[in-house]
């Protein structure tokens, strides 16, 4: 049995998805990107993404019941690898060791010209 996790806390889908899919103790993280949930707009910067990037994902993680520290394992996707450096760096902001498991991606182009996005599988239990 799946449950839809949804909150306003995070940008809406802008597509046909859902922000997160619970499936037993598994959660399903869509992708997000540095879109602010109030404006629908994408935030300026490589940093400044990087930043919402992960606060989206947190506020999903929080709407199905968990913590980015339940992260099992996360995908990043950039439009320029130059930029996988701050990822790491300011990824160690909202996430502790142990770290889940990470696989970063260099991709032509991204929705709404973002520069980076992640999405991720959360274990609860």
């Amino acid at each position: 049995m799946k449950q839809i996790i949804s909150t306003p806390e995070a940008p809406a889908a802008i597509g046909t998805y859902s922000q997160a899919v619970r499936a037993g103790d598994t959660i399903y993280l869509s992708g997000q990107i540095g879109l602010d949930p109030a404006t629908m707009q994408l935030v300026d910067g490589i940093e400044a993404q990087i930043h919402q990037v992960f606060k989206n994902l947190a506020a999903v993680a929080m709407a199905a019941g968990g913590t980015l520290g339940d992260v099992v394992k996360l995908n990043v996707f950039l439009t320029d690898l130059v930029h996988f450096p701050k990822v790491s760096e300011i990824m160690a902001q909202y996430f502790a060791e142990p770290y889940p498991a990470r696989a970063a991606v260099g991709v032509a182009a991204l929705p709404r010209g973002a520069l980076v996005e992640a999405d991720a599988v959360m274990v609860l239990g």
